[in-house]
């Protein structure tokens, strides 16, 4: 998208969301009685201190589905990887549940889930879960996941729920019981930071398709009613209807950016303008100079909450970038994402550095 187009389209956003947003119920109809007023948003966001973290898959994983699934839930490397995050002072990690896993083994997954918490807590981390997302690959399936392709970025990355079943409504009651029955679980659970409820609805070309599936979700998750708050994290900004939905139904704000620092700086002054807390749920492609030396210094300063996308190299490939594969599997001159190396030793000295100075360890 060209920058001057993405300008204009956060201008028009955040004008017409700040709007929206002082309106009454009577001309806002579908914003639920129980989103978070702005007042108790920006009062829990107090109670915690400045989030920073990464979105977090173990390296042996290549998938959601091969990190929950009972017969290659590796706890050993989650406990070594989260102790690396916490060495740097990371305090939060961004983890993607699967319907797929809850259908097959319920009671399973929400111990596993348990499990992972428990090893998180004891790093000093506290987690923000994801439900469904509409990346990559569309049909998930259970048992042995697909190896990694030599060089392609998430090559086994696996929608939730899928493609068509995302937008099919006679699937939805089943989707249902698994957000509900996990939202039970979880409601109070202090290890839990938030819940992102959809990651990057519309993408895949879905566009507009995945609006009934957000809809939904927001509702059946204000019917739980959790401690956390719930959100779903704006990230094309000409999809008009989908961020308007977005945004007037999620607690705190949630967003992606990739794009270098000048840029990312203006989609926080508007986004503040809906008076809402922010937390920058991906970000940090190193060769679209989304970097930490750039980037993360900002996020600090603005109190914005700032997790990146990827810690450790591994199975998802994310040292590559999207658009460009090496199928040699070769290493790229530059990584795209990630902190560490699988041995636990940084890509980048300067980097850490600069984590650990900005986390506080230095």
């Amino acid at each position: 998208m060209k920058r001057n187009y993405l300008l204009l389209a956060l201008v028009a956003l955040s004008c017409n969301l700040c709007a929206q947003s002082k309106k009454n119920k009577a001309v806002a109809p579908n914003v639920p009685a129980t989103v978070w007023s702005i007042e108790k948003a920006n009062n829990w966001y107090k109670q915690h201190q400045w989030m920073v973290g990464a979105d977090f898959i173990p390296s042996t994983a290549i998938n959601q589905l091969e990190m929950w699934q009972a017969a290659t839930f590796d706890t050993a490397t989650i406990n070594r990887e989260l102790g690396w995050a916490e060495s740097i002072g990371f305090n939060t990690m961004r983890v993607f549940l699967h319907s797929v896993v809850w259908k097959n083994d319920p009671e399973g997954f929400k111990s596993r889930i348990n499990t992972y918490l428990s090893i998180s807590d004891r790093h000093h981390i506290q987690t923000m879960f994801v439900f469904f997302d509409d990346c990559w690959n569309k049909t998930p399936a259970p048992g042995l996941q697909p190896a990694p392709k030599p060089g392609i970025h998430n090559s086994g990355w696996m929608q939730d729920p899928g493609d068509p079943m995302s937008s099919d409504s006679t699937k939805y009651p089943e989707l249902e019981k698994y957000v509900k029955d996990i939202l039970t679980a979880f409601s109070h659970d202090k290890r839990i930071l938030l819940w992102d409820l959809y990651n990057e609805p519309g993408n895949s070309d879905k566009k507009e398709a995945s609006i009934p599936l957000v809809i939904k979700v927001f509702s059946w998750a204000r019917d739980i009613n959790p401690d956390q708050p719930i959100s779903v994290g704006l990230w094309a900004w000409d999809f008009e209807k989908l961020n308007a939905i977005q945004f007037l139904h999620s607690d705190i704000i949630t967003y992606h950016d990739y794009e270098e620092a000048p840029m990312h700086q203006r989609v926080i002054q508007l986004l503040k303008a809906g008076g809402r807390p922010l937390i920058c749920t991906e970000y940090m492609a190193r060769i679209r100079n989304s970097r930490f030396s750039t980037v993360l210094p900002i996020l600090k300063k603005e109190n914005v909450g700032a997790i990146n996308w990827g810690l450790v190299a591994g199975k998802s490939n994310t040292i590559y970038a999207w658009d460009t594969p090496m199928p040699n599997g070769g290493e790229p001159v530059e990584w795209f994402h990630d902190i560490f190396k699988k041995d636990g030793t940084p890509y980048r000295e300067d980097e850490i550095n600069l984590i650990k100075k900005l986390t506080g360890l230095k």
